[in-house]
């Protein structure tokens, strides 16, 4: 059987986006909106959706419901081409309300409905590690794999989101990880404390806080020292930020992975987190490789 550049673990589910004329309450109790869609969805989702499109042999795993949210993302998969397979969830496909501002600014509700100590079973997830050169694992569901890949000598990779640096079930994740990513909404005075936290507490190479317009910040084992780089400008009208961060963690770790400089990963990352603002929706459109090479040289 043929290997895997990526292996994906966890991070499955639908958005329901809504169009809102800004993230407040509105006076009453009715407003009309855009039409709401529904799109399959999640940060392993994007992170896998990404892979593919850039060209890397990537797989998919993760629980999913027996429902029409299962179906949905099952068909989305088959058309683009996706190597996916699942173990069933019992309480269902998890899925989320996103509301997105004419700014294309998010505030999201996720449902959270499976239970607190579903993990994904070692002897499913095992037989894919084994033939992956990169594990990415999306959320602790999965965080069993770090142990495994290590063990393997396969590099791992996490993306922790909107994270405080405080909460006590993400840092695990944080200090099992070789490349963590997480945004710096969340604690913004904290970031640069947060990130040399992770590098001298856990067997990180390399922490990236992303964000947004304002950027990103990187430090690596070698030079610890926090490193701030600036956002590049989107090259279309910013609609939906709505996968945005993986669209930037994909790109950048298409770059880290062939070795190349932290300036080029970031490079990569900017352009691609950038073009997804360009479209609506949560990962319906994904910059090729092409793509990403031409945007980049513009942007350089």
């Amino acid at each position: 059987m043929s290997g895997y550049d990526v292996l994906v673990l966890g991070g499955v589910g639908v958005d329901t986006i809504v169009q809102v004329p800004e993230l407040a309450v509105p006076p009453g109790d009715f407003l009309p909106v855009a039409p709401i869609r529904d799109y399959v969805a999640h940060s392993g989702n994007g992170v896998a959706l990404g892979f593919h499109a850039l060209g890397l042999r990537t797989k998919l795993i993760d629980f999913l419901g027996e429902d029409m949210l299962g179906a949905l993302v099952l068909a989305r998969y088959a058309e683009l081409g996706l190597d996916f397979s699942h173990v069933t969830a019992p309480n269902g496909t998890p899925r989320a309300v996103n509301l997105v501002d004419k700014a294309g600014r998010r505030f999201s509700f996720f449902d959270g409905r499976h239970p607190h100590d579903l993990v994904l079973p070692q002897d499913f997830y095992l037989p894919y590690l084994r033939r992956a050169r990169h594990a990415h694992v999306a959320g602790f569901r999965a965080a069993g794999a770090f142990a495994d890949a290590r063990e393997l000598g396969v590099t791992t990779s996490t993306d922790l989101h909107a994270w405080d640096g405080e909460l006590d079930w993400v840092w695990p994740l944080a200090r099992a990880a070789d490349l963590v990513f997480f945004s710096a909404e969340a604690a913004p005075e904290r970031v640069d404390e947060t990130m040399l936290a992770v590098l001298s507490s856990g067997r990180a190479q390399v922490v990236v806080a992303t964000a947004g317009a304002a950027g990103c910040r990187v430090a690596t084992r070698d030079s610890p020292e926090v490193r701030r780089f600036p956002a590049v400008s989107p090259e279309r009208p910013v609609i939906d930020s709505n996968g945005a961060g993986d669209g930037f963690s994909t790109a950048f770790m298409s770059r880290w992975l062939t070795g190349r400089p932290i300036e080029e990963c970031v490079l990569a990352g900017s352009v691609s987190g950038a073009f997804a603002c360009g479209a609506a929706g949560t990962h319906e459109e994904l910059i090729t490789a092409d793509q990403l090479a031409a945007a980049v040289a513009r942007a350089a």
